[in-house]
């Protein structure tokens, strides 16, 4: 059976990644070359805790929700990967294991590059230490920015820039009213608490008032944002 390869919408989302993009057209080239394909169900486990590192993935579709489980048994959601994104370098590096389980979430395809294959590409690339110390170091400034907000802003306004977030990650115009976003990504609200540092009851009542100020739907489905520019508003109100 022939392995799956990414559709043109997949190779986009990798080709348009932010920090993909920015490589030479030749490490790009043996990334990809290198790499294979994976196509994932909801739910299905791509890593898990304490699994020596045997890849490195970019998300091409879907989300991957990466996540840890507490003592008593709970289990607690830390990030949603989006298309584009690579992740589990770290791991690559040092050669300890995963630290984190890696679930798909939804329908999900990933792009994978063995652990031979990634020491290969970095003996052929010195370029890719630097690139990968970019990339490090984006998400060092976005983790002290995560804090600094759970620290600082009231949940209203760190709610409004998760959403904001999202509709420009999964934002898909509403077919009845293009000036409306549907997120894309389905979030229940436990989910959506969790990545807030919340109780899904208070992030339930933001999501009503903003509801009654007409800034967002609630909808069996999810979210629809109806007012992008009140939301920016609420998000950036504080800061």
């Amino acid at each position: 059976m022939d392995e799956p390869i990414l559709n043109i919408d997949e190779r986009e989302a990798i080709n348009g990644g932010r920090w993909f993009s920015s490589l030479s057209p030749s490490l790009r080239h043996d990334i990809l070359r290198c790499a294979y394909v994976k196509r994932h169900k909801d739910g299905d486990l791509l890593a898990a805790r304490g699994d020596p590192p045997e890849q490195w993935i970019a998300c091409a579709k879907g989300a991957v929700r990466v996540s840890s489980t507490t003592v008593s048994g709970k289990q607690v959601t830390l990030t949603y990967v989006e298309p584009g994104i690579w992740f589990g370098d770290v791991a690559m590096f040092d050669g300890d294991r995963r630290t984190h389980d890696a679930y798909a979430h939804g329908e999900t395809t990933t792009l994978n590059v063995a652990r031979a294959d990634f020491q290969k590409i970095l003996s052929a690339h010195v370029e890719l230490y630097e690139a990968l110390m970019r990339l490090q170091a984006r998400r060092i400034r976005q983790l002290f920015g995560l804090v600094e907000d759970l620290n600082t802003l009231p949940l209203r306004a760190r709610l409004a820039k998760q959403l904001t977030h999202l509709v420009r990650s999964y934002g898909v115009p509403n077919l009845a009213d293009g000036s409306q976003m549907r997120i894309g990504l389905h979030l229940a609200q436990e989910e959506l608490a969790q990545l807030l540092g919340a109780s899904r009851q208070r992030v339930n009542q933001e999501l009503k008032a903003m509801e009654r100020e007409s800034v967002l739907r609630i909808e069996p489905g999810g979210l629809v944002v109806l007012d992008r520019s009140a939301l920016m508003q609420i998000a950036t109100a504080d800061t």
